[in-house]
Order: structure tokens, then C-alpha cells, then sequence
């Protein structure tokens, strides 16, 4: 399964300043549009998501990166992928568990996957472009 291109995507214009990325919208499932800044600081690359009404910061840190490479391959080769909108949806969940700051008592990773795909593919693109974006220019 293809994912869309990040380039034809619109960043957030300055009126909505740092709004994150939901994984749905209120009256939808367990989850609820949050702001990037509750938990994640995305000045570290850090990203958040609602799953199971737990909010997960997601933190591309040094070990999070050879745990995704490891299982994803290359994270050139992923972010390529993800510019030519060509990263699956599996390998977005792969990067998004490996990224999990901390993990909440019941969120699996199968869990974050229909979290993601409740949510639609444009409300999590936000979270993983802050991802892409620190994995290509670090701190």
C-alpha cells in the first residue's frame, strides 16, 4: 500500500500554529485532535499522537533509529520512499512504535496500527514529517 507524497502536503499555515496531528477528530472512536505541543517538545523532532485515550510523544532518538532501521531497512532509503509517496503504511507504524518515548500499559503495536488507519493517513502525516525531518537534520 502506497502513501501520498509529503511535498503535496501543505504545512500549517502561521494562524494554526504548532497544531499536531490527531488521530481523529472528537466523536470519532477514542480519539480527539490534540496540539504537538501537550507533550512533544518539536524542537527535539518529537511528535504526538492519541491512541486509547493515552497521548503518545513519539522521539526519534539514536536508539529508536537503529531499532526502526533495523526491522524498516536504510532510513535514507525510508525517507526516500516517503518523498516519492511510496512508504507503506507498515513501515509508518514501524517507525512510530520504534519512536515511542514511552509505552502505555495496553497500546500494542497492532493498536497504534488501527489507531492510524481510523485516523486517515492525512491527520498522521503531520507527526511523521517532524519524524523525517530529524532523522534528515538532527538537532
Amino acid at each position: 500500500m502506497g502513501f501520498m507524497s509529503l511535498a503535496s502536503l501543505p504545512s500549517p499555515s502561521p494562524a494554526q500554529g504548532r497544531a499536531g496531528p490527531s488521530l481523529s477528530p472528537e466523536g470519532r472512536g477514542t480519539f480527539r485532535r490534540i496540539l504537538m505541543g501537550d507533550l512533544a517538545n518539536p524542537v527535539r523532532g518529537e511528535g504526538s499522537l492519541r491512541v486509547a485515550g493515552e497521548t503518545l510523544v513519539l522521539r526519534p532518538s539514536f536508539a529508536a533509529l537503529v531499532a526502526a532501521e533495523n526491522e524498516l531497512g536504510p532510513l535514507f532509503a525510508l525517507v526516500e520512499r516517503a518523498a516519492g509517496g511510496e512508504l507503506g503504511i507498515g513501515e509508518m507504524v514501524g517507525l512510530f512504535w520504534h519512536c515511542l518515548r514511552e509505552c502505555p500499559e495496553g497500546v500494542t503495536r497492532e493498536r497504534l496500527g488501527d489507531a492510524v488507519v481510523e485516523a486517515g493517513l492525512a491527520a498522521v502525516t503531520p507527526v511523521l514529517r517532524v519524524l523525517l525531518r530529524q532523522i534528515l537534520a538532527g538537532k
